[in-house]
């Protein structure tokens, strides 16, 4: 029997101690701790921690769960363990703008990802080549006032159909309901470009270019029901200077939605990603 490489992600209410009484555990039980990080937030009162290593090949990691959940119920923790290698199934969706799209999906085509793209859904049909070229399954699910109830219901259906752990609004047009927005809390990533709350609205590229902005961002946040406004993940920002025209300034932007995006979806699937009340701790 091999060694398996596990990665433990947990949170729970900081304490003394905390780290000793995980590594201790993991020691005592024959685990090879390979990388270990961990932060306690004086501010919430909030401990974080991941802890990559390879256990026992004695010891079944069902086993080694349960013998962890003395642990964590002790210290209040919330937890998961869950092999290095396993790839959570993502759904994502966009509408006309694919920049993002096909660069998540390059991304898992050359397991740069850490995931496997389950399914692509638009609003508009103009993505559906992009993902069949790929070898995606592509679901054309159109959003009209009186039908939104109706695309919702069908997109949750999609998510326990195809076993989705995340998804991630890679330039999906749509404002999602407040009642969706909890049903997948801590459950999908949005991007937007970084001059929020500036420039709102129809073309703000031209609205920074008419403005002379020196930096152009993106940034990758949770989704909730305040729109634009979730736990911020990662955040991409490139200098631009007065000779970027704003087809230009567009052209940046598109460069750092697709980073930004694509590593805070790397670092959910890879658990490295604590919700902290409005914040979040990354261990990049």
């Amino acid at each position: 029997m091999s060694e398996q490489r596990l990665v433990l992600a947990l949170s729970c209410p900081e304490r003394a101690g905390l780290v000793h009484e995980v590594s201790r555990f993991l020691v005592d039980h024959g685990c090879d701790i390979l990388d270990n990080r961990q932060f306690g937030d004086r501010g919430t009162g909030r401990f974080s921690m991941r802890v990559e290593f390879l256990a026992h090949p004695e010891l079944p990691t069902d086993e080694l769960a349960e013998r962890f959940g003395a642990v964590a119920d002790r210290c209040g923790m919330d937890w998961t363990l869950r092999p290095g290698s396993d790839r959570p199934r993502l759904l994502v969706m966009a509408s006309k703008a694919s920049h993002c799209l096909n660069d998540l999906l390059y991304r898992w085509q050359t397991d740069t990802l850490s995931a496997d793209i389950a399914l692509v859904v638009s609003n508009h049909p103009d993505a559906g080549q992009l993902a069949r070229f790929h070898g995606v399954p592509f679901e054309h699910l159109p959003v009209r006032q009186d039908s939104k109830p109706a695309a919702e219901a069908r997109l949750l259906e999609l998510v326990d159909e195809h076993d989705i752990s995340l998804v991630v609004l890679a330039r999906y047009m749509q404002i999602l309901s407040d009642e969706l927005c909890e049903r997948l809390r801590g459950r999908a990533i949005n991007i937007h470009h970084s001059f929020l709350p500036s420039f709102k609205g129809a073309k703000p590229y031209h609205q920074a270019y008419d403005r002379g902005v020196k930096f152009v961002g993106a940034t990758a946040h949770y989704v909730t029901p305040q729109l634009d406004e979730g736990p911020i993940i990662e955040q991409e920002l490139i200098r631009i200077d007065h000779t970027y025209s704003p087809e230009q300034l567009a052209k940046v932007g598109r460069d750092a939605e697709c980073l930004a995006l694509s590593r805070a979806v790397r670092w959910h699937c890879e658990q490295r990603v604590f919700l902290d009340d409005d914040r979040t701790v990354v261990f990049s």
